[in-house]
């Protein structure tokens, strides 16, 4: 390994690789995703965020974002299913109900800046000053209601004015959560401008939890230069990873050999970007899988050539055959 301390990390008594995690993107990290990631070498991975009440309430659409991917042994571990609110009495239910399906962890969202998620009081809201206490209450009212870890996902603060990753993650260390994974961005800055490592770097000496490190980390040398700067105990990788599952294969390769990433040409993306959409229409139907499909091939074309006009004809895929044919247009181009 080319850095002495990249070895492993406990979560109690989870153990997870120091290389990257798959960040839990909503609308993204679905099972089909979090298998190719974790075939192409994710560490770990963290499933969408599933709403407490949706789950309290028996949304059958909700439910099913609990279910573990399929991956060889049949279990896509180590794991973690990830739950937003602002209520703990709904949170330590809907805690209760995603043990049932036996994740390694529980994580609790208190990060997303989506306006949707943010005006229930969830998300980057429970990141305000004023929501310390109920903050409190929610890690809480989760850690005593499971036997497995519970770790918590924040942002450095909700805007420039209010930086308080440091103060939110004692909080959650003195209420029993096992981990705190810090996205050095306020709420406020959503995904723009550029991630404040310094933010990490600071949780991690105020602590005595592990810290998983996540923001702007989109390729090897980047994840390694996280771990050097901020002394974090894992890397989460997040957007970097849509249409590029095999960054975490490269990532781990760097940090094991110190071997630089090699690109793909594009018949390999074109054979990863296959088995990715087989993946998604055989968990949802060719139908709404193919709807999902369209946004997950213009990723995985994202700068070849001619990329703008193939993209546009994945967003009218319908079925398998049309992307079977798309795809093999996109080589005969190629090879022309």
């Amino acid at each position: 390994m080319i850095c002495e301390y990249m070895e492993y990390v406990y979560i109690k008594n989870v153990k997870i690789a120091k290389t990257a995690a798959l960040a839990p993107m909503a609308d993204v990290a679905d099972g089909a995703f979090r298998t190719v990631a974790k075939k192409y070498g994710a560490a770990y991975t963290v499933g969408e965020m599933v709403s407490a009440k949706g789950l309290v309430y028996g949304d059958k659409k909700t439910a099913a974002l609990l279910k573990t991917a399929d991956f060889e042994s049949g279990f896509e571990r180590p794991r973690a299913v990830q739950l937003f609110g602002s209520e703990p009495e709904f949170m330590a239910k809907a805690a209760v109900i995603a043990a049932g399906e036996r994740p390694d962890i529980i994580d609790v969202n208190a990060g997303c800046p989506v306006a949707k998620v943010v005006k229930t009081g969830a998300g980057s809201a429970l990141l305000k000053p004023e929501n310390a206490k109920l903050f409190g209450g929610i890690i809480n009212a989760v850690v005593s209601a499971v036997d497995i870890p519970v770790t918590v996902k924040i942002r450095s603060g909700w805007d420039e004015n209010s930086i308080n990753a440091v103060e939110t993650a004692k909080i959650a260390e003195y209420y029993g959560a096992l981990a705190v994974a810090v996205h050095g961005r306020t709420k406020r800055q959503a995904y723009s401008g550029t991630a404040d490592w310094g933010v990490i770097a600071a949780v991690k000496k105020a602590v005595n939890i592990p810290v998983i490190g996540n923001g702007d980390v989109d390729g090897a040398e980047k994840c390694v230069q996280m771990y050097e700067r901020t002394g974090c105990d894992l890397v989460m990788v997040g957007r970097a990873a849509r249409g590029r599952p095999w960054i975490f294969r490269d990532i781990a390769r760097y940090v094991e050999t110190g071997e630089p990433p090699s690109a793909l040409d594009l018949t390999e993306i074109l054979a990863v970007m296959r088995e990715h959409i087989e993946l998604i229409v055989r968990d949802k139907g060719e139908s709404a899988g193919m709807r999902e499909a369209r946004k997950q091939a213009a990723w995985y074309l994202k700068g070849i050539r001619n990329a703008a006009g193939y993209r546009e004809k994945c967003a009218r895929l319908v079925s398998l055959k049309d992307f079977y044919e798309l795809a093999g247009r996109i080589l005969a181009d190629a090879g022309s």
